[in-house]
């Protein structure tokens, strides 16, 4: 165990989730008549219907800025959460949300099926890499992130299959992203909270 390491990735896991979480509302609140079951999250960087894409400013700025950002922090979080505990699964799905989220934030609903992609990898990535997470944690925090990342996973399968149960696309969503940018919140205190002796 590699305690600097491990509260270097905590200080980058909770700049990019914090900062990811505060940029969330505040692209919601500029987003004109926005609907939390009805619109996706992605419809804060762009929103495409009918082959015409609306960019409402600055919602989509702070969006795809923020997301872009959370992405370089999580790529940078993974390599030190690698050398802390070196644990080359985790790292490299939190590596692959990375990717996701960056591509997310570049490829916005106006490229189409490449933003479909990265959206895709983003969803299944942040869900495992929270079980995996499970792993080295302790408890309570574990459990926490187990939970969270089956809650996603689960959400993941119903949203890829159009079940909503009334949620709605956009609710269903943040049942796949919530659970694990909260849990990822607490993830990060929890790793900056590990002394080089004591990892717990």
């Amino acid at each position: 165990m590699d305690g600097p390491s491990l509260r270097r990735a905590g200080a980058l896991l909770f700049l990019g989730t914090a900062q990811f979480a505060s940029c969330l509302l505040l692209a919601e609140i500029f987003y004109p008549g926005y609907d939390v079951s009805a619109n996706q999250i992605s419809d804060l960087g762009a929103t495409c219907r009918g082959g015409t894409c609306n960019f409402f400013q600055p919602s989509s700025a702070i969006f795809n800025s923020s997301v872009v950002l959370l992405g370089v922090t999580l790529f940078l979080g993974s390599y030190y959460l690698w050398k802390g505990y070196g644990s080359k699964a985790l790292s490299a799905f939190l590596a692959s949300s990375a990717t996701g989220a960056v591509g997310v934030g570049v490829f916005n609903e106006s490229y189409g099926s490449v933003h479909g992609y990265f959206s895709a990898l983003t969803f299944v990535s942040i869900g495992v890499q929270a079980i995996l997470a499970s792993k080295l944690a302790k408890p309570p925090m574990s459990y926490f992130s187990a939970a969270a990342g089956v809650v996603s996973l689960a959400a993941a399968l119903l949203f890829l299959s159009g079940e909503f149960f009334g949620l709605g696309a956009g609710g269903m969503e943040r049942m796949i992203v919530y659970p694990v940018l909260l849990v990822g919140i607490g993830f990060a205190g929890y790793l900056m909270g590990v002394s080089t002796t004591d990892p717990s």
